[in-house]
């Protein structure tokens, strides 16, 4: 984000105006970020700690609670300090970064439910062999290739930033910095830039929800294939949490990512963004407990061996 005119910072209008709504907005999103937080950091904990949760599954349920924790973290807390201290101004720099991280954790969170739901592929469709397919070596790749996959899809909307030219306004339509609002106060010309954006977030939507659909596609017929209702509904359920998660993801993610100008209205993205940094992050860790019995059985024994080192 290239400025001729000494830009040293932005002002952040947020979602309203109104005090009083404001003051149940803060106390809305400090509950929702704090239970993210605390639920996926509960999630990471018990997948290092826990001897049973030492699988591939677990290895990217871990490291998709770490990405849900700095997506959240990257603008909310920020937004937080905006409205308690009143202040609405961020620096360039500051600005920069946020719009970096946020995109940098999400798009990769994409690469991971795509690469989770290739492992829920092998342990449906080749349970044999799934331990060998999915060694630790091949699950520390896999997690390299999603993070240097995002690095390289990024790289060129981002490299175009560098030269956009701010004018007269400087008020972001938004509660964090972000591309569309970003691209909307600009005075350069953002018709390639916006075209940029939008064919790498169409080929990040794409080649991940081809391979979510193609993986559930075989999941599906393998699991019609069982002879015993007993087992389809066993093969179900392990797989119907990550289904959730990224039916969540996906619908609610596609409204804020692929639009058609960021010359558009901002309401929409605005409330949808609130969705996604704040409700979603805090529902995955509860969705993946409540429909997981190993991760309840190794929360119920972490609780117990901290009740016993307490009393001890």
């Amino acid at each position: 984000m290239k400025n001729y005119t000494s830009l040293t910072s932005f002002i952040l209008l947020g979602l309203t105006d109104d005090p009083q709504l404001q003051i149940l907005i803060f106390i809305f999103l400090l509950i929702t970020y704090m239970l993210s937080v605390t639920g996926n950091l509960t999630i990471i904990i018990l997948t290092l700690v826990d001897s049973h949760l030492k699988t591939a599954m677990y290895f990217f349920l871990q490291n998709f609670s770490f990405l849900e924790i700095s997506f959240t973290s990257a603008c909310i807390p920020r937004y937080l300090h905006s409205i308690s201290a009143g202040d609405r101004t961020i620096t360039y720099n500051v600005c920069a970064c946020q719009l970096l991280f946020t995109d940098l954790f999400g798009v990769t969170e994409f690469f991971l439910l795509a690469t989770m739901s290739f492992d829920r592929y092998v342990a449906i469709c080749k349970p044999l062999h799934y331990m060998t397919i999915m060694n630790p070596r091949v699950c520390q790749r896999l997690l390299f290739c999603c993070w240097m996959t995002t690095l390289l899809i990024l790289f060129p909307p981002l490299t175009l930033g560098l030269d956009l030219e701010f004018c007269d306004s400087i008020a972001i339509d938004h509660f964090a910095c972000d591309a569309n609002p970003i691209l909307k106060i600009s005075c350069s010309d953002t018709w390639f830039i916006e075209q940029t954006v939008i064919v790498c977030s169409v080929l990040v939507f794409v080649m991940t929800l081809l391979c979510v659909v193609f993986s559930y596609m075989y999941i599906i017929r393998t699991i019609l294939r069982f002879p015993c209702a007993q087992q389809r509904t066993k093969a179900f359920s392990t797989c119907s949490s990550h289904m959730i998660v990224v039916s969540i993801t996906y619908g609610s993610c596609i409204f804020v990512y692929i639009k058609p100008s960021a010359k558009d209205e901002m309401a929409v993205n605005k409330g949808v963004s609130i969705l996604t940094t704040s409700i979603s992050p805090m529902l995955n860790p509860i969705i993946y407990t409540l429909r997981n019995k190993q991760v309840k059985q190794a929360f119920n024994d972490l609780v117990k061996r901290l009740i016993l080192l307490s009393k001890s």
